[in-house]
């Protein structure tokens, strides 16, 4: 059976317009005139909602197996509908046993397996010591690499060294996947101070500067002059970290960067003392720092944004609002569409900068561009259907996610998810 949904404006490679997107047995089989339904059996009404690429989020800790009591694939994924995402990509951490090996892989995917209301990609994970086990994983079907240049956090998954890179680099080369990388370096990374001081955003804002983003990328550059294989930056707390990030990108070498949604939403200055749902790494910096990264995205220097969903219980956030013994890490997933377009609005971008920096950008990083984060015919028929006008006010317990912790509560957001598809069939909402 085909059948069409339509709209006066639908995000196509060709800009935004009335038309409909026929589907049949789960792909995208023709986009035609808005009034054209041949040979169609039902037709879904869209009006003038947006129709758009489902969001593919290239940057998401499900923790299953091992810590589902943080988040696993089913709550993980009902929340990424929700949100308009129709492809997630897990992390490597903070599940146990860490995604370093094809067992631990296969243990993934036996978690995830009958769960999933969007697509799961995984990504491997690079560790002191197992350079012999990334072929292995790449034959098995990660869609990228990921690794810590400072401590993780957990125990499972080691932070690298200039000398465990080096290693690393010509055999992932060889397999063309991307190594995604926390660039902070441990280094510039100062020692909490103990005590009441310890409430105080700006003193836990302190203790990990930009200038440690600054090394670890310029580290990472230099390695890719020697052998440049694909690498990119997740998380980018700063805009001046752009600047070796430009230079090398004009070089040629394969250099790709994101920020997202938390830092584009808040501000330093705007973190009450003890608030630790905003606690990550790195930090969300100040105003200057925020305003200047959505400069540098709508620029096109940023190439796509992910959420860096990181959950925990909410006992792990710290009851007595200490940053430095909280767990670092935002719940965003269900969130992220709405988060960067309420930004984006009042910046007077278009619905159409959010497909491309949150849908085909990440397809593009994690190579399933030819099927994905595109309205084409031949694609994959993973849509999202939203309002770009409609607002809301947050409350978090009507979230999806496993714990309803987030410092998006409260805030008015705009963008309003009406329906996802994954596959050609309705994962969340209706139309």
């Amino acid at each position: 059976m085909t059948f069409a949904i339509r709209s006066t404006r639908v995000i196509t490679p060709s800009g935004v317009g009335p038309a409909a997107v026929h589907v049949t047995d789960g792909s995208i089989s023709a986009i035609t005139a808005w009034d054209d339904l041949a040979g169609v059996s039902l037709v879904h009404e869209a009006a003038d909602l947006i129709i758009m690429p489902g969001l593919i989020d290239s940057h998401v800790h499900v923790n299953e197996p091992g810590r589902a009591e943080w988040e696993g694939f089913a709550s993980a994924t009902h929340a990424a509908a929700a949100g308009g995402i129709t492809t997630i990509c897990d992390m490597p951490l903070n599940s146990i046993p860490a995604t370093t090996t094809v067992a631990a892989l296969d243990a993934k995917r036996a978690a995830a397996r009958g769960q999933c209301v969007v697509g799961v990609e995984f990504i491997g994970g690079v560790v002191p010591g197992n350079t012999d086990q990334l072929a292995a994983l790449a034959q098995a079907g990660v869609c990228a690499f990921k690794c810590f240049l400072s401590p993780s956090g957990v125990d499972e998954f080691h932070h690298v060294t200039e000398a465990d890179l080096r290693l690393a680099f010509p055999v992932l080369r060889e397999l063309g996947l991307p190594l995604m990388v926390h660039a902070e370096d441990p280094a510039l990374l100062q020692v909490a101070t103990p005590g009441p001081s310890s409430q105080r955003y700006a003193n836990y804002l302190a203790t990990r500067p930009v200038g440690a983003e600054h090394s670890a990328i310029a580290l990472m550059i230099r390695l890719m002059e020697g052998c440049p294989t694909p690498v990119h930056i997740v998380h980018l707390s700063s805009a001046t970290s752009l600047d070796p990030v430009r230079e090398a990108k004009g070089r040629g070498l394969p250099l790709t960067v994101e920020t997202c949604p938390h830092y584009l939403t808040f501000a330093a200055e705007e973190i009450p003392d003890g608030a630790t749902e905003y606690k990550c790494a790195p930090p969300i910096r100040g105003a200057a720092e925020r305003d200047a990264l959505w400069t540098a995205l709508l620029a096109g220097e940023i190439d796509l944004v992910a959420s860096d969903h990181s959950p925990c219980p909410p006992a792990m956030k710290g009851i007595d609002g200490n940053f430095f013994s909280a767990w670092g890490g935002i719940a965003s997933l269900q969130l992220s569409l709405a988060a960067v377009w309420t930004g984006a609005k009042a910046r007077g971008a278009s619905p159409a900068l959010i497909s491309k920096w949150m849908s085909a950008g990440p397809a593009r990083l994690v190579g399933r561009g030819d099927r994905k984060g595109a309205i084409v015919a031949g694609y994959d028929a993973d849509l999202v259907v939203w309002d770009p006008e409609a607002t809301f006010v947050l409350d978090a317990t009507s979230l999806l996610h496993r714990h309803p912790l987030t410092p998006y509560a409260g805030r008015t957001l705009s963008g309003v998810v009406r329906a996802t598809f994954v596959g050609g069939k309705v994962a969340h909402g209706r139309v």
